[in-house]
């Protein structure tokens, strides 16, 4: 593998540029070169750059004296001239400690070969100011080539980090466009299989209910004609077969509603549900006239959610909470408000007859129940449908309970211009 020239070290740049004849591997050292080769080809691809400004400074020297030698017009005006190309070109090329060398070198040749006191390297006061002179700008030289070096490092660098920031930028819109395609096919997944759903609804809710109807209406009939003919115990499968296909009409109407959440559209507005909540607590009244039902009603927020379906929410957990609380005397319902971490959480608590820890991770699901239905009627769907609807919110649901130690139901809603909701009540404060 080879080295780019802007790439490889400055002094291994200038060798390639000014003496491409060099083998790459003998003189020149490659920057991926291992140092396996010993101390000594690493001494001499050190020494390279400090021979080439000898050669330069040797070069500009011959030239000097040559025309001197042929008498070339105007050559006694070059005899330091030469000398700072040399400089230069080693400086610029090869770097700044054989920019030093020459520099020195020109120095020496010039006192030794050129000045007044030929072969000699001495030097009386009247060349003092020249020598000074020159040193110094040789000096400008070396050190603005070194500048230039420095700067060209650090461009090479910027120009590395560029690249590698360009392509590491194109790789990441390759990997979002990627992205874009896959949530392209999973939207078009997602549209094919929620119309085979809405296939589904509308199967059930037409071709199955319709055998159910008939079912539960010549059950009715046989029951009505045949009433005198039939036993007690006739009549009682009758009744359970009547019982079993309205239970099943029941499922199947709650099914198709849970189906209908997940497409339905939400509509979202401020909704006080101080307000939702008294509204659902009064249309229950008249059908709990004969218990003793006692309602607390904590501060509740405003929340920009979907009324319809907060209201449904609070249908489901307010019927629970009335349904379970059936065996007491005087049944205890309490609604409140918090907030924590996960926005604002709303809670409804009853004194029922609760259930097992150890079973929560069922109350959620479709068809799922923790008591008999001779004990509690139900389809084991009102719950799943609270959840899906806060999630839909984009909030969570959960649960916590003993037997016979009533049960908590918890709705964590993401903030959304509540009003003010007071601190979590503990639960040693609630009967």
């Amino acid at each position: 593998m080879s080295v780019h020239p802007d790439q490889a070290e400055p002094p291994v740049r200038g060798v390639q540029r000014l003496a491409p004849w060099f083998a790459v591997g003998t003189l020149v050292p490659h920057r991926d070169q291992p140092e396996r080769e010993g101390p000594i080809r690493s001494l001499w691809y050190g020494a390279v750059p400090y021979l080439l400004s000898v050669m330069y400074v040797a070069g500009a020297l011959g030239v000097r004296l040559l025309l001197q030698r042929f008498g070339v017009v105007g050559a006694s005006e070059m005899r330091g001239t030469l000398f700072l190309y040399a400089i230069a070109a080693s400086a610029w090329y090869l770097g700044t400690g054989p920019g030093v060398a020459a520099a020195l070198l020109s120095a020496l040749a010039y006192d030794y070969f050129l000045s007044d006191s030929h072969h000699t390297l001495r030097i009386t006061p009247n060349q003092v100011p020249f020598y000074v002179a020159f040193l110094l700008f040789a000096a400008i030289i070396t050190r603005f080539t070194a500048v230039r070096r420095r700067v060209e490092r650090e461009l090479l660098q910027s120009r590395d980090g560029l690249q590698k920031e360009v392509t590491e930028r194109r790789m990441r819109e390759e990997q979002i466009r990627e992205l874009h395609q896959q949530l392209e096919r999973r939207s078009v997944e997602l549209e094919a299989s929620n119309k085979e759903l809405e296939a589904f609804a509308y199967s059930i809710s037409h071709d199955l209910r319709s055998p159910l109807r008939h079912m539960v209406g010549f059950a009715e009939l046989l029951g009505q004609h045949a009433a005198t003919m039939l036993d007690q115990k006739s009549q009682r499968y009758l009744g359970t077969i009547l019982d079993a296909a309205k239970r099943m009409g029941t499922l199947i109407d709650d099914l198709i509603a849970f189906s209908r959440i997940g497409r339905a559209e939400t509509r979202a507005s401020t909704v006080s549900l101080q307000q939702l909540v008294n509204e659902v607590v009064e249309e229950m009244r008249p059908d709990l006239a004969e218990r003793t039902v006692s309602w607390r009603i904590g501060d509740l927020p405003d929340l920009y959610c979907d009324r319809s379906m907060l209201r449904m929410v609070f249908v489901n957990l307010i019927t629970n909470a009335v349904k379970f609380t059936r065996p007491c005397e005087r049944a205890e319902i309490e609604f409140g408000s918090f907030q924590d971490a996960r926005g604002v959480v709303l809670f409804v608590r009853d004194n029922g007859v609760g259930f097992d820890m150890k079973y929560s991770n069922k109350l959620f699901r479709v068809f799922q129940r923790l008591h008999r239905s001779e004990e509690f009627e139900g389809t084991g769907i009102g719950l799943a449908t609270v959840q899906r609807i806060i999630q839909r919110h984009g909030g969570t649901a959960w649960a916590e309970g003993s037997v016979n130690g009533g049960a908590t139901l918890f709705l964590a809603l993401p903030p959304g211009g509540e009003a003010p909701v007071p601190e979590r009540p503990r639960r040693g404060d609630v009967s």
